[in-house]
């Protein structure tokens, strides 16, 4: 059999990081990066679609590219259904090369389940943004001033940059038409003082999720905390003992998951259904209240993973992801800010009052449950059909 390393990339070090939260904080600055872009612009998203906000970026991205600027776009084809024909067309005419991963064919079957979920953006090889959000209104208050989804993106300047860079064009070169090759990353330096960091990558084969394998480690190791804010909460069964184990020895183990609003209400039932076991075991559960919290990251200690992961078992599955991990005081402190202003806002459940539910408030998670558990057979037979390769 084959051998592969644990991690494609290796942990570097001399890195600045900023934490931008909700679309007023991060779409402006990658706005100002787009603007300030001398040599490249790589974009890779899994939702794009048109409206106001995709209005902004299209004049950014044509604006870059009519300067000389060599502007890529790579959009997942399922994610990217609601991206109009003539925004697709304007896009291309003013220069921006335009790619697609995996388009939907009938005969394809099964291989139409694997997607893009990356969100990341690099410009000239001296900033990246990584995160969870898209590339529409729903994630930009001012557009959407009730209903916008919380969410983080992170804006990683150091080493890891060309990390990104890379792990952006072997996809590209894979589906894009136009390779790579002529922008080549910058070298990019070190920052003296600067945190250390490592791209976690998540292929399309289930034996080789770096993002999990990181996630049960480091909630072994912590001794302190090891605060989980995901979207979607479906856990394999190793991180789900990992949880367990870490509030039994003491550590705050706490989660924050989306309350009433959300994309998928089925989902949210599908990861109640974990409830029980976490909160007897001491872990403290937090609904967030507000809005739909869209967050995907992992705080132990002081170390952070941070991007397009969900905890959940269809991400291993099916989707490309990458986090960006940081062991960095300066980061760690802001993440922890504001996950406690989070936690403020949250609803707690208490595990008295989450057994005393009448049955009409359980069975939606008992019949979820049920479909889960169908879905993820059948989701395995179809994986075992089409191979464990992303798709050519």
């Amino acid at each position: 059999m084959k051998k592969h390393r644990a991690y494609r990339f290796p942990t570097r070090s001399g890195h600045r990081y900023r934490l931008w939260i909700d679309g007023h904080g991060f779409f402006p600055a990658m706005e100002r990066a787009i603007a300030n872009a001398r040599r490249y612009v790589l974009l890779e998203f899994y939702l794009c679609e048109s409206g106001a906000l995709m209005e902004r970026f299209i004049l950014l991205l044509a604006a870059a590219a009519q300067r000389g600027v060599r502007v890529c776009l790579l959009l997942d084809a399922y994610g990217a259904m609601g991206l109009q024909k003539g925004d697709r067309e304007r896009l291309c005419s003013s220069g921006v090369d335009l790619a697609f991963y995996n388009p939907l064919r009938l005969a394809r079957w099964g291989r139409n389940l694997f997607r893009d979920h990356r969100k990341l953006l690099v410009v000239d090889g001296e900033v990246a943004f990584t995160g969870g959000a898209g590339l529409t209104d729903d994630f930009d208050p001012d557009l959407r001033p009730e209903t916008w989804w919380h969410d983080t993106m992170l804006e990683i300047r150091g080493p890891c940059v060309a990390d990104w860079h890379a792990l952006f064009a072997r996809i590209w070169n894979r589906w894009a038409p136009f390779p790579l090759a002529a922008c080549a990353p910058c070298s990019t330096p070190e920052y003296v003082g600067g945190g250390l960091g490592r791209v976690a990558a998540q292929p399309l084969a289930v034996a080789r999720s770096e993002i999990m394998r990181s996630y049960v480690r480091e909630v072994r190791k912590a001794r302190q905390r090891v605060w989980l804010a995901t979207a979607y909460f479906m856990p394999s069964w190793k991180l789900a003992r990992a949880l367990r184990m870490g509030a039994r020895r003491g550590c705050d183990v706490r989660l924050l998951l989306p309350g009433p609003f959300t994309d998928h209400p089925s989902v949210r039932h599908m990861g109640r259904r974990y409830y029980q076991s976490l909160l007897r075991h001491g872990v403290r559960i937090f609904e967030y209240q507000p809005r739909f919290s869209h967050l995907k990251l992992l705080l132990c200690d002081d170390w952070v993973s941070l991007g397009s992961s969900n905890a959940d078992a269809w991400n291993y599955r099916w989707n490309l992801e990458a986090n960006q991990e940081a062991q960095d005081p300066d980061l760690a402190e802001q993440v922890e800010t504001m996950l406690q202003e989070d936690f403020a806002r949250s609803l707690e459940i208490d595990l008295a009052d989450w057994l005393r539910r009448p049955w009409h408030r359980r069975w939606p998670e008992w019949f979820w449950g049920r479909v889960q558990a169908l879905l993820a057979w059948i989701s395995s037979q179809v994986r075992q059909r089409t191979g464990s390769d992303e798709p050519l």
